[in-house]
């Protein structure tokens, strides 16, 4: 038996638009953009990191990705001034991260 002008019930078609709205606002809060450091502050962090690599010391490293400031604690394990690259292993999973020095923030031994 067929009933004639029941709706079928979809799911998730509409979403309000003042919640996306909402969503995207939320969403641009939480991005940040690069912070832009001096020539100054780039050779110090450098030296901190030729510092770390050179005397196994853990350090934190806060560094700019995909709109946000990350800081994680690890030791250097390479540094590659010229070619913009360091590799660091983290101290939760023990991984290697292969970073941009670019995008790094500020570099502490800790």
């Amino acid at each position: 038996m067929e009933h004639r002008g029941m709706k079928k019930w979809r799911p998730f078609a509409t979403m309000p638009e003042q919640y996306i709205g909402l969503q995207e606002i939320i969403n641009k809060q939480v991005e940040v953009a690069q912070p832009i450091l001096t020539e100054e502050q780039m050779e110090q962090i450098n030296f901190t990191l030729i510092e770390a690599l050179h005397t196994n010391k853990q350090v934190h490293l806060t560094y700019y990705k995909q709109g946000q400031c990350i800081t994680e604690t690890g030791l250097i394990q390479f540094v590659d001034s010229l070619g913009d690259l360091f590799i660091f292993i983290d101290d939760v999973f023990e991984l290697k991260n292969k970073l941009r020095l670019s995008d790094l923030i500020d570099v502490r031994l800790a």
